[in-house]
């Protein structure tokens, strides 16, 4: 049973990263417009710029800027306002509390934690999300600030 929903479970992502990567497209700095070039000047001062895409979600256009900061990835859904949408920010294992760590453990079973990143919405911690490697094959867990399981993942 539990191999039956996981088969389904990574089914189901590869379905999904691959309906959420046709319709992101990279883009160049020049190609952004000027309310989101303003944010990503805030969001990325002292950090290296690692590329742009643009991505539509339910008939509205996102711009997304990969950076690193301090040596840790953050990607920033930006609307075209130049309003942040979405952050998704690299974390180290030993930064999250104790009740994370472990419902992201329970989440990965015998799986080993490859990294984890926070997902903040409009200002707010929603959840961790942590790419997984389970004999050889990576998937990703997601639980919510507080460490409990999710009603639909973020």
């Amino acid at each position: 049973m539990k191999t039956n929903y996981l088969a389904a479970l990574v089914a189901g992502g590869l379905l999904l990263a691959g309906t959420a990567s046709a319709q992101e497209k990279k883009i160049k700095r020049s190609d952004l417009p000027p309310a989101v070039e303003k944010t990503v000047a805030a969001q990325s001062e002292g950090a290296t710029i690692r590329g742009f895409s643009t991505e539509k979600e339910k008939g509205q256009t996102f711009y997304e800027a990969e950076i690193t900061v301090n040596g840790h990835s953050k990607d920033v859904l930006i609307a075209a306002d130049g309003t942040i949408a979405e952050v998704e920010e690299q974390v180290s294992l030993d930064s999250l509390s104790p009740d994370v760590k472990a419902g992201l453990q329970v989440k990965a079973g015998k799986g080993r934690i490859l990294e984890v990143e926070s997902i903040t919405k409009k200002g707010k911690l929603v959840a961790y999300e942590a790419k997984v490697e389970t004999n050889g094959k990576k998937s990703e867990v997601q639980v919510g600030p507080d460490g409990k399981p999710l009603d639909h993942e973020e």
